[in-house]
């Protein structure tokens, strides 16, 4: 696994996507499918941060929402197609079929007992916008909201989606930093200028401690983890000595990273 990877799944870990707690348990009778008549919810009021709804199960939020519940969060998953959710019932604990643009049906499964609603419908705008206002009516704190266009982003946004992510143009940014810089292992984007970047070590670090490199007072950069064949060496100590082909991990801008490279 890139170590990007790994150090990605920590950021989510706290990050109001993700548990910070483990789930309570919920009634493993509850019904997994239903139509527009939705069964109850099995959640409760006395619920904890770490309790979803995903409304979309296309390959984004079946991954959204697979993800949070093999990191032990509690995920209540909608879609209006039965085959699919039916072909989900054994992944996904709580997964019932209904219009999540039909408020009455909303109402039904108790979405507004969550805290946080993933909104991931993305081939049917329409759908997508009157899903995020219904979520945000019916009372969702936190609203998070899939889109495929810039433009898209900023309508959900007027309408009160708190973030508007666009997953393909983030991949697209990603692959193309790749490509374009010889000595990028990876990339991930904490912030928009401010990112763990995972890089091949210059030759301007061989053979150097981090306290000679002083990395974080020259090029603003902080050094995370190094990786050595197969030995992780995780908050290196000022001593420790950088060598050719090691892979470093730093947290910083981008630009500085690859001034780091010059």
């Amino acid at each position: 696994m890139s170590l990007v990877r790994w150090l990605g799944s920590l950021f989510r870990r706290v990050s109001p996507l993700s548990a910070q707690q483990a789930a309570p348990s919920h009634d493993s009778g509850a019904s997994k499918e239903g139509n527009g008549n939705a069964p109850p919810s099995p959640f409760t009021r006395n619920r904890r941060n770490s309790e979803f709804v995903v409304v979309g199960l296309g390959r984004f939020g079946t991954a959204v929402a697979t993800t949070l519940v093999e990191h032990g969060c509690s995920v209540l998953a909608i879609d209006s197609d039965h085959d699919r959710v039916q072909a989900l019932s054994g992944e996904l604990p709580h997964v019932v079929q209904l219009d999540a643009t039909n408020i009455d049906a909303l109402r039904q499964v108790g979405v507004e007992t969550f805290d946080t609603g993933l909104v991931c419908i993305g081939t049917d705008f329409e759908n997508n916008l009157l899903a995020t206002v219904l979520l945000r009516q019916l009372g969702v704190q936190r609203v998070i909201t899939k889109a495929l266009t810039v433009t898209q982003r900023e309508i959900l946004l007027k309408v009160g989606a708190h973030e508007v992510i666009l997953p393909e143009h983030e991949a697209g940014r990603r692959l193309g930093r790749k490509m374009a810089i010889d000595h990028l292992v990876d990339y991930l984007e904490v912030s928009n200028d401010v990112g763990v970047v995972e890089l091949l070590a210059p030759p301007s670090t061989w053979e150097h401690s981090l306290e000679e490199l002083s990395l974080r007072q020259r090029y603003e950069l902080t050094v995370i983890a190094v990786r050595r064949g197969d030995d992780l060496i995780v908050s290196p100590s000022a001593g420790f000595r950088i060598k050719e082909e090691d892979i470093i991990v730093v947290l910083g801008r981008m630009e500085d990273a690859e001034r780091l490279r010059q």
